[in-house]
């Protein structure tokens, strides 16, 4: 299949090439990412020959303010539950440069620096990750167990480290949930790993986002790899670009503030 003009992807400009390559040079790992316009997305798990029904089901929950301090700060605190009762936890702050991180947070092995690129865009984030039950995760948003416990020792002093003065985690409120339906494939042609992920979002909206990790020296090989072998098939490759958890923030943010509108003020 030959990709019109039309329909190609954004590509980095000359000067964001070069910022990415530096950053590569301290990362851990690359995932590269595209999301699939809405209108693709039946035709997209057709080409690629997905299972709806194989997918494992997944609950996110952010954590932040009402007005989303923590997100113009840079930090995502998050929590996921996994089909099985399994669950896991992280901090992340983006954007970091590499070099310019701790030495004591790099040699941490629950401490991974990745950059993330999307067609026309990028962004290197430092996550501390950590591990929960779904159960936890469960009573922590029901408020019955302290949100704080569901983190590490780690994690708390990265978020302390990062996060506005004077906002604890246990005054966080929960955002969410954002419901997952994750489905794993390796094309016989790559032999690589590929990750689908259908963020379905209470309204209704939904994002189906493919992606696949490697190592920093293979990106721009898997790169090109991974574009000709969703140009093949098909896959939509030029159309904008939602990121998962933007567009979970700006929802559940909306949400907040209608609720806020509907209170009495008081004094009224």
């Amino acid at each position: 299949m030959t990709v019109s003009r039309s329909e190609q992807a954004p590509r980095l400009s000359d000067q964001d090439l070069a910022t990415v390559m530096s950053l590569l040079r301290g990362a851990d790992s690359v995932e590269l990412k595209l999301t699939v316009p809405t209108s693709e997305h039946r035709a997209t798990i057709a080409s690629l020959g997905l299972d709806p029904v194989e997918a494992q089901p997944r609950q996110v929950f952010f954590f932040d303010t009402p007005d989303l301090a923590l997100e113009r700060a840079g930090l995502v605190v998050r929590a996921r539950r996994i089909q099985g009762g399994r669950g896991d936890t992280v901090v992340k702050l983006r954007p970091v440069v590499p070099e310019e991180l701790p030495a004591d947070i790099r040699r941490s092995t629950s401490f991974k620096v990745e950059v993330d690129v999307i067609p026309g865009g990028f962004v290197c984030s430092g996550s501390m990750k950590g591990g929960s039950s779904g159960q936890e995760i469960r009573d922590a948003v029901a408020g019955s167990f302290p949100l704080r416990k569901l983190f590490s020792k780690a994690q708390k002093a990265f978020y302390a480290t990062h996060a506005p003065a004077g906002i604890e985690i246990d005054s966080l409120v929960p955002l969410g949930p954002t419901f997952i339906l994750k489905a794993v494939f390796t094309p016989r042609q790559l032999g690589r790993r590929f990750v689908t992920e259908m963020w379905l979002y209470p309204d209704g909206s939904r994002v189906l986002e493919l992606s696949t990790k490697c190592l920093p020296r293979e990106a721009f090989q898997v790169a090109a790899e991974a574009r000709s072998y969703l140009a093949d098939r098909g896959v939509a490759l030029g159309g904008a670009q939602q990121t998962k958890t933007k567009t979970a923030m700006a929802y559940f943010k909306a949400e907040l503030e209608a609720e806020a509108a509907k209170k009495p003020v008081q004094g009224a």
